[in-house]
């Protein structure tokens, strides 16, 4: 075992070491505050029923009496008179409840500051509902990264205001800022460890995305299949829709066949492409192709048109089999992309998306849009 493989190992151990202790003092300090509380109600019951028995006081005014003196306001309207009621008002109150109230108070307070660094941290369960899960991150700038996918995301009208959270361990001190201000939560652990992955509801998501962690790895791909079965482990026939990327082509199909909707190859220079498969199911495979020369892809060809209408040259190409008319470059080098049916436009180049299979010629072009 490699030097740097073994020191994964051991800060993995150490991180999974550190989750477990944050949990354990979560659980006590919660139990603490139970207990304070408990207390407190006992010996305000106490002093109720000693002011019920012995001051004559009827219950509300039993109850304001303590709570008044308890919380050192002390209006004065009531008071203990007796031996027994002073006695019992200043060792359970004065003595004991007030000390006691403090010290709820405090720990009520470092409770509360503990628990936002625990959200900062990513290390509180946020028990979402109805979310967009992210799991993994890459593993260059994952943070600008977030940032443009989170853009995207906040831009579409389907998923403006829904709530995200990323499973990653890329940002143990805290997500940057800009996230947080975006609406961005994340949970700080490995998508290879199940306690991590049941802490994010993956069952009780909207849309699910498994990201590789190093584009350029196959190795990745053995990750996202195993987040991939966990989560139809825990989700069963109800698995939300899931887009997952796959750095192997061939591993497309296992993917598939372990629970997600859709694969992408990982493009980190487009995280858009991400957002209009889960807008719309499909149009990823047609924004993949453009990055590809196989399959369709997009082709310029040097062709001047003169005062053509866009609808009749699109039409006309079709019909040829010629591929369909995606753009024009204008004279002055200038791209213009679909624009409406009517417009009338001048062309010094045309850009088509077209089938390797059929690529036409130029001559091809001219011909067609001549006839």
């Amino acid at each position: 075992m490699g030097k740097s493989t073994t020191m994964f190992f051991l800060l993995r151990k150490r991180r999974q070491s550190y989750a477990r202790i944050t949990r354990k003092l979560d659980i006590n300090m919660r139990a603490r505050l139970t207990r304070a509380l408990l207390w407190l109600l006992g010996l305000s019951g106490a002093h109720v029923a000693v002011m019920l028995a012995f001051e004559g006081l009827g219950f509300g005014d039993a109850v304001w009496l303590t709570l008044t003196t308890l919380t050192t306001v002390g209006y004065g309207d009531f008071s203990a008179s007796t031996v027994v009621g002073r006695f019992a008002t200043t060792f359970l109150l004065y003595f004991a409840g007030i000390t006691l109230l403090a010290q709820l108070a405090s720990d009520y307070i470092d409770y509360r500051l503990k628990q936002k660094e625990y959200m900062i941290k990513g290390l509180w369960r946020w028990r979402m509902k109805d979310h967009v899960l992210i799991i993994n991150s890459p593993l260059n700038n994952p943070a600008v990264y977030f940032q443009r996918l989170v853009s995207q995301f906040r831009a579409t009208k389907a998923f403006a205001d829904t709530p995200i959270l990323v499973l990653t361990d890329a940002f143990p001190d805290g997500l940057p800022s800009r996230l947080r201000e975006m609406g961005v939560v994340h949970y700080h652990g490995e998508s290879t460890d199940r306690g991590a992955v049941e802490a994010v509801s993956p069952e009780h998501a909207r849309a699910i995305i498994v990201l590789s962690r190093d584009e350029h790895s196959r190795i990745s791909d053995s990750v996202t299949l195993d987040v991939l079965l966990q989560i139809r482990n825990r989700c069963g026939d109800r698995m939300p829709y899931t887009v997952a990327e796959c750095v192997d082509e061939d591993n497309r199909q296992r993917t598939e066949a372990a629970g997600a909707n859709t694969t992408l190859r990982p493009i980190r220079a487009y995280p858009e492409i991400l957002v209009r498969s889960l807008v719309a199911p499909g149009a990823e495979k047609i924004l993949e192709n453009l990055f590809t020369h196989h399959d369709d892809h997009a082709m310029r060809f040097d062709v001047t048109v003169k005062d053509t209408v866009w609808a009749d040259a699109a039409c006309k190409l079709i019909k040829a089999g010629h591929g369909t008319l995606m753009a024009y470059v204008t004279d002055n080098g200038e791209v213009e992309c679909h624009p409406a049916p009517d417009h009338r436009f001048d062309a010094s180049a045309l850009i088509l998306m077209v089938r390797e299979e059929a690529i036409p010629t130029e001559q091809d072009l001219k011909h067609c849009l001549q006839t």
